[in-house]
């Protein structure tokens, strides 16, 4: 997939998405030989999990590492549901 293929099934701009990866949340796509960036399912998983944690409130550096744990297959559900049961009580503190 091209990046606006992305951009329309995820919700994102194309800005966006060139963003995430400059600031490297996600993984960098592969490169084809006019240097196009060539996205699979998995980026668009990641990309997903980032829209719905920046709208919910998580930070860039949050966000990093929700995606450092969606890409560790030897994580443990422990670790993301302490990571956004943090974030959770972040942001019940911050309405309060």
């Amino acid at each position: 997939m091209n990046i606006s293929d992305v951009a329309k099934k995820n919700g994102l701009t194309s800005k966006t998405i060139r963003f995430y990866e400059e600031k490297g949340v996600v993984t960098p796509p592969l490169r084809s030989d006019n240097g196009y960036r060539c996205y699979s399912t998995h980026h668009l998983d990641e990309l997903n999990l980032l829209r719905q944690a920046r709208q919910v409130g998580f930070t860039l550096d949050e966000c990093r590492e929700l995606v450092t744990l969606f890409n560790d297959p030897a994580r443990h559900s422990a670790d993301v549901k302490a990571c956004t049961l943090q974030k959770a009580g972040e942001i019940a503190a911050h309405i309060e």
